[in-house]
């Protein structure tokens, strides 16, 4: 009997991943889908007239085995899939879309939560309540519910489409990012690497079985090449490589499938009613429309550009005047950028990296959650583990209660994407007054120990860390009574303040003090190096600041507007990059077709919430630094009103009552160097 079929004789329900075969997973998809079914029909065929606990609390908790098997499997998909996996991804996504669509376009039960909707101001429903009443029925409505039979039966066909096209999508990047490798075997070639990563190149070329040294599009192998490599051309070679996943005349081109995914969202927007796919989108976002988020971002653009022109200039001017660079081409930001930064700050990454070593850094975060949130993490070994390199911790309270599950996933390796992200393997809720916890991950890509060294972090790095660790706190403290309004499923350009707002100890002498140690000698890191952290905290901050929003411009691009006319990828986003463009094109390359973020991730439209996200983070830091950073009555105004809340109640009501004021962004302007 397939290990999907009951309940988890686990400690805590955790998942037993040594006992799941690859071949359980279709037929366990199969019968959750079934009984999910049964429990809708079980709503729908109900004879009582429709209440709030018989119609809307009873769908709240119909399909609850199914999102366990859901979230083990699309988890493992991102950090440990195979052609297997991928192959039954393919035919599990649209299964799971066409039961989204059997539910959201029932008509019997949509007229059951309509009824309750209609009377509900006369139900006296609690905050939690309500949010859940008024996103059911406009879920219903927002996923076709008021459509005529036909145009149901093409929005079936669209989500079907849609759900394989954006998994082919992601499969594409991950086999062109392995696919591709930089074999050196001449010593020259290394100059300018720091040793770590040398040796990385040499361990990857040992467990292939080939001389020299071998570096890969992983980013831990990748950011450090384009950031110290003297050998211009290899690191051309590199950037070009990396600029041209899924853009290539190969079997992985994504170019057709970006195109037919912006096709659909749009077609799907229209037949519900909206203009475009942004329109859509933004309804359910707290900046509400693409027009505010087109004016957000041309704003910021506007104050960013004069510093950005000016960092550029003075980069190019340096570049020239060291190696007589006469043109800065995208190859030579990140070595430049860095010669710079030492030269101005005498800081650099290698000088930095002993005293960030991954066990410690981790060790502060908790230390850090600890103060701020009374929570406690205890590294457990009866928890099972999905692959060697997993960490699992037990988290608990100041009286001693479970709060979380946490598993930590740190190192690259074949079947597992690119980048760093926060997802979850439960969600938290509260049935039959039981409050059921959650179990919680974060997945990063770092440099692995070596023979000679542990994993030492760049700065960026910890500040990834802390950053997914945010993510993971909104998870871990979520205290909701509904599993669709728990932890991170709320308001997609809110989700970011967790996680943005814990960035900012990083930069802060107390806690760095906790966790940044000398990994040989045990050593504080030296003031100064934590003043020159501070200091160089703006270090081009125009320059970065002008990428993000490049990013975010191209994403409403793409979604605001009719795609019909669009049929050269590399034209439209060329026309699109000409407000924010710095470094000249490189014909070879483009973005979109590796803009995973977009295109499978859950930020369609959505890419501004980042610049968003840094308006709320910067102010409602700005409220810790004025009364201390670590000041228990605002820490726990936060966990109250916005990390235990998920999406109870509307972002802006919940970030007032914690900051007791609207969000302005002169604190993030001001952190950013770019308002005096």
């Amino acid at each position: 009997m397939s290990v999907f079929h009951t309940k988890f004789n686990t400690v805590h329900n955790t998942p037993p991943f040594t006992q799941i075969k690859t071949e359980d997973y279709i037929p366990a998809f199969q019968k959750a889908i079934n009984d999910t079914k049964a429990e809708v029909n079980a709503i729908v065929t109900n004879t009582e007239e429709p209440t709030f606990e018989n119609t809307i609390e009873a769908l709240a908790f119909t399909g609850m085995e199914l999102d366990v098997l859901s979230n083990i499997f699309f988890n493992l998909n991102s950090a440990e899939t195979n052609d297997e996996m991928q192959k039954i991804a393919q035919e599990v996504a649209p299964m799971l879309s066409a039961l989204s669509n059997d539910i959201s376009l029932n008509e019997a039960l949509f007229l059951r939560v309509k009824k309750v909707y209609d009377q509900k101001n006369t139900l006296n429903l609690s905050p939690e309540q309500e949010t859940l009443l008024t996103k059911n029925y406009k879920s219903f409505v927002r996923n076709g519910a008021l459509l005529s039979e036909d145009k149901k039966e093409r929005l079936r066909a669209i989500d079907a489409e849609l759900s394989i096209t954006s998994l082919k999508f992601g499969e594409n990047v991950l086999a062109e990012t392995h696919n591709y490798q930089l074999h050196l075997t001449n010593e020259k070639d290394l100059a300018g690497l720091p040793e770590g990563t040398i040796e990385e190149a040499k361990s990857l070329a040992e467990q292939e079985g080939k001389e020299g040294w071998i570096f890969t599009l992983d980013y831990p192998s990748y950011i450090p090449f384009m950031t110290y490599a003297d050998n211009r051309e290899l690191r051309k070679e590199l950037a070009i490589a990396s600029g041209t996943k899924a853009f290539k005349a190969n079997e992985f081109n994504n170019e057709e499938n970006v195109l037919k995914i912006v096709q659909l969202r749009h077609e799907r927007a229209n037949l519900l009613g909206y203009s475009t796919h942004a329109n859509f989108v933004l309804e359910e976002r707290m900046a509400q429309s693409p027009e505010k988020v087109t004016t957000f971002l041309n704003d910021l653009l506007a104050k960013a550009k004069p510093a950005a022109d000016k960092e550029f200039k003075e980069l190019s001017d340096f570049a020239k005047e060291l190696d007589a660079i006469e043109t800065l081409e995208k190859w030579d930001g990140a070595y430049y950028s860095e010669k710079l930064k030492q030269k101005r700050f005498n800081l650099d990454d290698e000088l930095l990296k002993p005293y960030f070593q991954l066990e410690n850094i981790l060790d502060g975060a908790y230390q850090i959650a600890n103060k701020l949130y009374g929570l406690f993490f205890t590294e457990v070994e009866n928890i099972e583990k999905y692959h060697a390199d997993v960490r699992t911790f037990e988290v608990t309270d100041e009286n001693g209660d479970f709060v979380a599950i946490f598993y930590t996933d740190f190192f690259p390796r074949k079947g597992k994407r690119n980048g760093a992200w926060m997802t979850s393997f439960k969600n938290q809720y509260i049935k039959n007054g039981v409050n059921e916890r959650p179990h919680i991950s974060i997945v990063c890509n770092f440099t692995k120990p070596t023979a000679t060294k542990p994993s030492l972090l760049t700065f960026n790095e910890v500040v990834t860390l802390f950053h997914e660790f945010g993510h993971a706190l909104h998870g871990m403290l979520a205290n909701t009574t509904y599993p669709s309004l728990s932890g991170t499923n709320v308001y997609w350009d809110f989700v970011e303040l967790p996680s943005q707002i814990m960035e900012n100890w990083c930069f802060e002498k107390e806690a760095l003090e906790l966790f940044a140690k000398h990994y040989q000698t045990g050593e504080t890191i030296p003031m100064e190096l934590v003043e020159k952290i501070k200091e160089s905290a703006n270090f081009l901050e125009g320059i970065a600041t002008m990428r993000q929003l490049s990013f975010g411009l191209l994403d409403m691009a793409w979604h605001g507007q009719a795609p019909s006319a669009i049929t050269n990828l590399k034209e439209f986003e060329s026309e699109q990059f000409k407000t924010t463009q710095q470094y000249p094109d490189v014909k070879e390359n483009a973005m979109s077709t590796s803009f995973s973020h977009i295109f499978q991730g859950g930020y369609s439209s959505g890419y501004y919430s980042y610049k968003w996200a840094e308006v709320l983070d910067a102010d409602a830091f700005d409220y810790f630094k004025t009364n201390g950073i670590f000041n228990k009555d605002i820490a726990d105004k936060f966990k109250n009103n916005i990390l235990s809340k998920g999406g109870s109640e509307h972002p802006m009501i919940l970030y007032k009552r914690f900051r007791e004021q609207e969000p302005t962004p002169d604190a993030l302007l001001k952190r950013a160097g770019l308002l005096s």
